[in-house]
């Protein structure tokens, strides 16, 4: 069965789309919408721009979903997903691929959900760390234990988590894993404290676009970052939506499900090819590949 997952936030480069632009007309047609949806030229910034100016988030987020739901919409008749998923923001880029979110309302919410997020992380300095080398286990019991916010946010693969919080606790929290026996306790170059109870403003914000929106049943299930599991019920996937801001993604428990319902080759919609690095430390006997 073939299984389709979307990257999300940190996959971006700088000249990303640039050759789907050039090739397809598709592609233009579809880029020239997002320009005139989002009010601003993210095509300069996508093409042009700086790894810099990429970093924003209300940049980030709509580039590397446009990249990826282009890219699939230019794959024809080749892209026949079985299941979807995707990663943090890559979820709303499987949610367009699998037929369930137009492009057009697609891109509206992930635009409101990059402005929600960056909001959000302006109330407050917030950050996230790299783990590596523990059982989830030991991190989740050092998270619980420092004082301040700080939790287990993203679960990538057997031996590496991301956790999220205060800047004060995650700062805290990587002196404690590194004690405990951690190989990189790793601060990373990001906004703010995603998947974490500090974006509750964001998660409020969204949650309201979400309802407003029509969701359509789907082609295929997709296994979502908060159950892990087959979903293809529209209300289902709205409520694990609004819930995925505040909630850890699983991405490693999400891929063993889709590995267990019958996924035999996992293709990577989008830029780069982290997540093709993850399902071969999640299962190294799984077929990857990129679109």
């Amino acid at each position: 069965m073939n299984a389709y997952i979307f990257p999300g936030q940190g996959a971006q480069f700088s000249g990303m789309g640039a050759d789907l632009y050039e090739q397809s007309e598709t592609a233009r047609e579809l880029f020239e919408v997002a320009n005139d949806i989002l009010g601003f030229s993210i095509t300069d910034i996508m093409f042009k721009g700086s790894d810099e100016d990429l970093k924003q988030t209300r940049v980030t987020q709509p580039a590397v979903f446009l990249h990826s739901v282009i890219l699939s919409k230019t794959l024809g008749a080749s892209f026949k997903p079985d299941m979807v998923a995707g990663h943090s923001l890559g979820e709303l880029s499987a949610l367009v691929a699998n037929g369930t979110l137009g492009f057009e309302d697609g891109l509206k919410l992930v635009s409101q959900r990059a402005m929600a997020m960056q909001k959000a992380c302006e109330l407050q300095p917030s950050t996230m760390a790299a783990v590596l080398g523990l059982e989830d286990a030991v991190v989740e019991k050092v998270c619980e234990e420092t004082e301040g916010t700080v939790v287990a946010a993203n679960y990538n693969c057997p031996g590496q988590l991301v956790i999220s919080g205060d800047v004060e606790a995650v700062n805290k929290a990587c002196e404690a894993l590194k004690e405990a026996g951690a190989r990189r306790a790793l601060v990373l170059p990001v906004g703010g404290a995603f998947h974490s109870p500090l974006m509750e403003p964001a998660r409020e914000e969204l949650a309201a676009a979400i309802e407003r929106t029509t969701f359509s049943t789907p082609a295929c299930p997709i296994y979502q970052n908060v159950t892990t599991t087959a979903v293809t019920n529209g209300d289902e996937i709205k409520k694990n939506l609004i819930a995925q801001l505040t909630a850890p993604v699983k991405w490693t428990q999400s891929i063993q499900h889709m590995i267990a319902d019958g996924a035999t080759l996992f293709t990577e919609v989008g830029p780069g090819k982290v997540l093709q690095g993850l399902v071969k430390k999640i299962d190294r006997n799984t077929e990857v590949t990129s679109a």
